[in-house]
């Protein structure tokens, strides 16, 4: 199998699994744990904004390589095996395309300044204490 078949396999399957990671969290057999775990990793599958920026080498790419397959690894193994296939199926069935939402991109961006405004600030007074 050529590299970027195997690329192009593995993001298909991706995009499947964050589909049903969807359906998965609307189940109502799913537990509370999984739920929330799931719920985190779609915010974060789905955000606009990442937690380490592209534009940094090598580390910008680390989220989307390691921390996001990992979230969805952790989500996979907290959803019973039962609600993880039908979700798949429906997944495969009826796939879902985000519409553009600028309302939540926008809260999303909003949410993320906050997070870094207290976390500048608690080391700007840290600093400042230090003195």
């Amino acid at each position: 199998m050529i590299l970027t078949d195997w690329l192009k396999e593995r993001a298909r399957r991706l995009k499947r699994d964050v589909t049903a990671l969807y359906y998965a969290y609307r189940h109502p057999d799913m537990p509370l744990r999984a739920k929330i775990v799931v719920l985190c990793t779609l915010g974060y599958a789905l955000s606009p904004v990442d937690l380490i920026p592209d534009f940094i080498p090598v580390l910008g790419y680390l989220d989307d390589l390691i921390i996001l397959p990992a979230l969805i690894a952790l989500s996979l193994v907290l959803i019973p095996d039962r609600v993880m296939e039908e979700s798949r199926q429906r997944a495969e069935a009826e796939p879902i395309t985000l519409r553009r939402n600028w309302v939540a991109a926008v809260l999303i961006i909003l949410f993320w300044a906050a997070i870094i405004s207290v976390i500048a600030l608690s080391f700007l007074k840290g600093a400042h204490d230090d003195r």
